[in-house]
């Protein structure tokens, strides 16, 4: 099975020296693909020099900024016009960890969408405030009542698909482009009749860099989960 990890950045260039030798180093069979939003900082310069010594790298460079869940789709598309069968969302900030990249990676041997679940046992929220933790929290339980399905982790990011799903999902039809992006790629894929298996990861706060989320990107989300219902 091949399979492509897709990492969005906008002025992650920091993050990016760190985290591409780490991931090339934790196992060799999956490739990574970093989509830019031509950032000011040359994450995309780095990336590309990167990938003349490593193949597995590779770099798929947008013109401009216009949201997470555009570059994931973007990101989607390139990697089943390029035949790979499995796709994982990862973060550059290392809020996501590595060595929680290998259970998804693995889980998607058998399994046809994976979530990286900050709220089944096992899964938690590391250096957050309580601000920030009642956001998530309150997203994922408000998704739960409107959606149906028991999935306990709809906001977060951390996730794999098979291609197969995403095909049928139908990328061109996704609607939302902030925070609901997620909410609305596991619940379409649900309502198609696919099983999400939740397998707990440890969230921790970005190391550099700013914060991508804002208040216009939380009030989105809970209006457009009516309209995703």
């Amino acid at each position: 099975m091949r399979k492509l990890v897709i990492v969005p950045t906008y002025n992650e260039i920091d993050n990016m020296k760190v985290l591409l030798p780490e991931l090339i180093a934790l196992q060799n069979d999956f490739d990574i693909l970093v989509v830019d939003d031509s950032s000011p900082d040359k994450t995309a310069d780095f990336v590309q020099e990167f990938s003349k010594n490593e193949k597995r790298v590779h770099l798929l460079l947008r013109q401009q900024k216009n949201g997470l869940g555009k570059a994931y789709i973007a990101g989607f598309k390139w990697g089943i016009e390029n035949k790979y069968d499995a796709l994982v969302e990862m973060d550059a900030d290392f809020s996501h960890r590595p060595k929680d990249l290998v259970k998804i990676l693995k889980e998607l041997d058998t399994n046809d969408v994976v979530i990286g679940s900050r709220y089944v046992p096992g899964g938690e929220t590391v250096n957050w405030g309580i601000v920030r933790k009642l956001i998530s929290r309150g997203g994922s339980l408000y998704s739960h009542l409107i959606l149906g399905f028991s999935t306990r982790d709809w906001t977060g990011g951390f996730n794999g698909w098979r291609t197969p799903v995403l095909q049928a999902i139908g990328l061109d039809q996704i609607q939302s482009n902030g925070y609901s992006f997620q909410i609305e790629l596991k619940y379409k894929a649900q309502k198609k009749g696919y099983q999400a298996l939740e397998i707990p990861i440890v969230f921790e706060d970005r190391r550099v860099g700013q914060s991508k989320m804002s208040l216009k990107i939380v009030l989105e989300a809970f209006y457009k989960v009516w309209m995703i219902r």
